[in-house]
């Protein structure tokens, strides 16, 4: 498959640097050279560049992870590491039908969107009108704009959507709005929070216990990269540590479980 005016590249160069450029012209200044984006229309993908000053270069196709982490951003976003596992978490599949509070930049929406598929929805709320434009320019670029509804508004009014399969929520006071949550899953729909802090994760607990949530967890994931040296194959200096807990749970029809039981004790 050859390059076009306008796609979305990887260039890599062979001492692992990596950027995310769009074809045409103009000129893309790395500490290896320059690289004149207008030579690279035309080429196949996995072939091989030089820049300005004879270095090689690699022209390739870009993955999600890419997206994510050299998309414009005004906000932390999720990792890569934390967001393959939400999605897992909260059983995100094609047609499923998610909100996303707490828009920020987009990555975390752009995972949620390629996963729910073309027959599936995202519901992202978010307050600033500032990150819904940085994060719509995002999510169009990615090609998936048009899987995502995107509402600018406080999430302290609530949510329109109701019988929704997953609601994630990545604000500071998360506890406030479970109840929120609550009201627009379904039976069964799962919850996950994000909470960078453990006193976040404290609070968010009660008040998933008190609106009768269940099986909470609490996970952390830590991962670390080793450097691809058969000789001398061991681990990267340095490492992402903690990124963020990440807190899951169920949603169930509390009340109608309560009568049921206290019916089968009379009887």
């Amino acid at each position: 498959m050859k390059v076009k005016k306008g796609d979305d590249v990887l260039l890599l160069l062979k001492d692992g640097s990596s950027y995310l450029i769009k074809t045409g012209e103009g000129i893309k200044m790395t500490h290896r050279g320059n690289i004149d984006l207008s030579e690279v229309v035309g080429k196949e993908y996995g072939s091989v560049g030089k820049t300005s000053t004879g270095e090689e270069y690699y022209i390739l196709i870009p993955g999600i992870v890419d997206y994510i982490f050299k998309i414009r951003r005004k906000t932390q976003i999720v990792y890569p590491k934390d967001a393959a596992f939400i999605i897992m978490m909260l059983d995100i599949k094609e047609g499923d039908r998610v909100i996303d509070a707490g828009l920020g930049s987009g990555a975390l929406c752009m995972a949620f969107a390629r996963y729910v598929g073309s027959c599936g929805k995202v519901y992202a709320y978010e307050r600033r009108e500032d990150f819904i434009r940085l994060a719509k320019e995002n999510l169009k670029r990615f090609g998936v704009l048009e899987r995502v509804e995107i509402k600018h508004r406080d999430i302290k009014e609530g949510f329109d959507e109701k019988e929704v399969d997953a609601v994630m929520i990545d604000v500071n006071d998360s506890w406030n709005y479970i109840y929120h949550a609550r009201n627009s899953l379904k039976g069964g729909g799962r919850i996950g929070i994000i909470c960078p802090t453990v006193n976040q994760v404290e609070k968010a607990l009660e008040t998933l216990e008190s609106e009768g949530f269940i099986n909470l967890q609490v996970w952390e994931n830590l991962f670390r990269m080793y450097k691809p040296v058969p000789k001398r194959l061991r681990p990267v200096d340095r490492m992402v540590a903690h990124t963020a807990y990440l807190v899951f749970a169920t949603k169930v029809s509390v009340e109608e479980g309560k009568d049921e039981y206290e019916e089968d004790g009379e009887g």
